[in-house]
Formats: C-alpha cells, structure tokens, sequence
C-alpha cells in the first residue's frame, strides 16, 4: 500500500537495524511519515489497512527491537516547521514539532541566548522522544520544563494539553498523557491506543549565548568522558533504582562492564550501556540483559527496571 499527501505519506519501512541507534532490528510492515499534524487524523485508519500494530518512532536512539519481520506500521515525524519562539514577560516560550532533533532545539535556543536546556546536551533522540522518556541528565529534566503539548490518539482527537494542569503525568524517565503511554507498540493488530505527540512547547529564559553555548559544551564533554556516545547503543539499559544508586556502579559491582556475547557488550567505559561492536543481535542483546538482571539481583539485591524500549515478543 502506497498513498502520499501533503501531510504524511506512506511507504515500505527500512529495517530498525539501520535507523535505531543500537542498529539492531528487523523489517517493520510498513512506514507511515507524517510531516504535519493535519494528517494525523488519517493515521487509525491508515494503520488499519496495513494490518500492523501501530509503533511511534523518533531517532530511535533508545529502542532495541526483535530481529526478522516485525508486525509493526512505523509511524515517524519528517516536520516541515523549525522551531519558533514567542516572549511573555521574562519568558520565552519555544514550540517545536515532536520530530525535530533535540540537538537542533538546544542549538537554536543556545543561538537565541535562551538557557533552561543546557542540561540535556548530548542526549541523541528527537523532541518526541525526550517527552515520552521524560529525558534527563546534569539535574535537568524535559518534564518541567514544558509549558504545553499537541497530542493526537484515535480516542481524543488532536488537541492541546497543559502539562501543569494534570493533563500529563511525568516521572524519572517516563511519561504518559491523558492517560495513555507515548507511542508504545499496541497490542493488537487495528487498534491505535497510543498517545502520538506533534508539538512541544519550553519555558524558557534569557540567558545570553556565551553562557548557554559554554555551559553546552562543558556537558557534553563530561558526558564524553564518561559514556560511550558515539558508540552503537541504545543509551542507559537500566534506570538508577535511586538517586544515589546508579545502575552503571551496580553492573560494574556485578562483574557485568565488558561482558560481551555474540558482537554485543557492556561498555568498558559505562556499564550501563549495551554497544553492538559490529554484527551483533537482538537475541544477544536480550540475553545480555536477562544476565545482567539476575547478576545485578545476585550480588546486590536490586531488581534492574529496563529504561531502554524493547520492541519485542516476551
């Protein structure tokens, strides 16, 4: 099935090994590209006739997916709008499409010398993405950072929420809205029970851009020390089971930092992160994981909560 509008388009998938951060993943049915929110209302019926579970996809930095042909109907953002800005007061509110590059967002703001996001330097993925994952690092957060989010489900239609008027539900690396998930694969075939988000809006601050760009780049220097990111991965596996718990020391602690299977480790550098070095498979990637688990509860008595996105059959 192929149907293009000016507003989304629909087409043969690539495989999730060449789009997803981790390259691993297998062949989706097919891909649904929306490059503006009028055309979201067409999604339901769209993912209908195609016969596959409809699967919400950014960058694809923090997803790990089964191997072989995947009964998923991608759904991905191609936007055509930048982001813009608008003063109120000592505010300055940033609205951007869920499909641009978080990168590109930090950029224009650190360009406009507006601080607020410096924080989040470094983080891969797009606007999308870093709401329903709640995205965070240096004491940053996404979530309260947002003023107001365009979301669409086939139960709400497109409408406008504020987040600080319950509407919206944020947590250490999670999110929900209207009490939906963000882009989870659904559970059956036909069903659209998924929350699509289209635009987010920053509060932010006049900050100047010498102080945004340098607070930027020092960041991204300490993340570079410390994490593998320009490695194949999906970034942290795990979530820290506390706030002076991190998950990398307990894997550390557990024998877990390097081990390797089947072209898949745990970083040298970070044990908290799953690098594919070239071959490996969602199969290894998954055992390593299971290993980790029971390693981690073993030795410490924690259970792991995956922080990662497993687009697979459990």
């Amino acid at each position: 099935m192929r149907h293009a509008t000016r507003s989304l388009r629909v087409g043969d998938a690539p495989p999730l090994s060449e789009i997803t951060g981790i390259r691993l993943g297998g062949k989706p049915v097919a891909e649904i590209v929306l490059h503006d929110k009028a055309g979201a209302d067409k999604l339901p019926g769209l993912v209908a006739g195609l016969g596959g579970l409809p699967a919400v996809i950014g960058k694809g930095s923090n997803i790990i997916a089964a191997d072989g042909d995947l009964p998923l109907v991608l759904i991905r953002q191609e936007p055509r709008d930048k982001v813009s800005f608008e003063r109120h007061g000592a505010e300055v509110w940033a609205k951007a499409p869920a499909g641009l590059p978080l990168s590109a967002l930090l950029n224009a703001a650190a360009a406009a010398g507006l601080g607020g996001l410096e924080g989040l330097a470094g983080i891969p993925g797009s606007v999308g993405g870093s709401v329903a994952m709640n995205a965070g690092s240096f004491g940053t957060e996404v979530g309260p950072l947002l003023r107001s989010l365009t979301v669409f489900s086939a139960r709400t239609g497109l409408r406008e929420i504020r987040p600080d008027a319950e509407q919206a539900e944020f947590s250490y690396r999670s999110a929900r809205c209207l009490g939906l998930p963000f882009g989870s694969p659904a559970p059956a075939a036909g069903e659209f029970p998924v929350l699509l988000l289209l635009e987010a809006v920053f509060v932010l601050s006049e900050s100047g851009k010498d102080r945004v760009r340098s607070r930027m780049r020092a960041f991204l220097a300490e993340k570079r020390l410390r994490q593998p990111v320009s490695a194949a991965s999906a970034g942290c596996v795990f979530k820290n089971p506390a706030p002076d718990v991190p998950a990398g020391r307990l894997l550390e602690e557990a024998g877990m930092k390097g081990k390797a299977l089947g072209g898949m480790r745990f970083s040298s550098l970070h044990a908290g992160f799953l690098v594919n070095e070239g071959g490996g498979s969602s199969a290894a990637a998954l055992e390593l994981i299971n290993t980790a688990v029971e390693a981690v509860r073993r030795h410490s008595g924690f259970t792991l909560e995956k922080e990662v996105c497993l687009w697979v059959r459990q």
